[in-house]
């Protein structure tokens, strides 16, 4: 289905409010709002407002750019989201704010996303349930660790925290099943899945040295 550019929808000097001064339709601008308050606009569950960004993407990628932001579109998966743009050596304000993640949440990341890659080499929905990744990230208990209850408590904080980011996304009727989204594939490329490993091996190693010591 074909939709009418920017320009054909709006009237020259059309206004949505009060000393309105803006060019872009009101579908257009929920579509920016929505990829500036993140984490990301897909078809699932933004369909309306992907094809509103299909249909516009050079105007709010346009929009985008002013802000020194990058809009980044995964066709295939139907997925778009904004990050920083790479300026190099100019000194630009940073408009998106960087998510800390802890050591329990990096861990859940990357295995979530080397399950999402075996799904995708199998043609498969990835999901997961709550207590499969439970069994997975008590394994990065440290040895020497008194508080399980603080443990299981960041466990389920990760959890929860990839909950509200969309990485995973209940599946209706199920109890504690997931399905893990696609967007890691855009978020983890090759370098930040070796970062991650490293990390994986930098805590592996300093356990052998525990134990040794111990």
């Amino acid at each position: 289905m074909n939709f009418p550019d920017v320009e054909e929808v709006e009237e020259p000097g059309a206004q949505l409010f009060t000393d309105d001064c803006g060019q872009l339709s009101f579908e257009a601008r929920r579509v920016f709002i929505q990829l500036l308050n993140g984490p990301f606009l897909d078809v699932k569950r933004h369909s309306k407002l992907w094809h509103i960004l299909i249909t516009h993407e050079k105007t709010i990628r346009s929009r985008l750019a002013e802000l020194f932001l990058d809009l980044i579109i995964d066709h295939d998966e139907q997925i778009a989201f904004t990050r920083q743009a790479d300026t190099q050596e100019l000194d630009t304000p940073v408009l998106l704010r960087r998510t800390n993640l802890t050591f329990i949440d990096s861990v859940l990341m990357l295995y979530l996303r080397q399950l999402l890659g075996e799904y995708d080499t199998q043609g498969e929905r990835a999901v997961i349930s709550e207590g499969e990744i439970q069994e997975q990230l008590i394994l990065y208990e440290k040895t020497a660790n008194t508080d399980q209850a603080g443990f299981k408590k960041r466990i389920n904080s990760a959890i929860e925290n990839a909950k509200k980011r969309n990485i995973l996304s209940h599946i209706t009727g199920s109890k504690d099943r997931y399905e893990i989204s696609p967007i890691l594939k855009l978020l983890f490329g090759a370098d930040e899945v070796i970062a991650l490993k490293q990390l994986y091996q930098k805590f592996q190693l300093e356990e052998i040295e525990n134990e040794t010591e111990a």
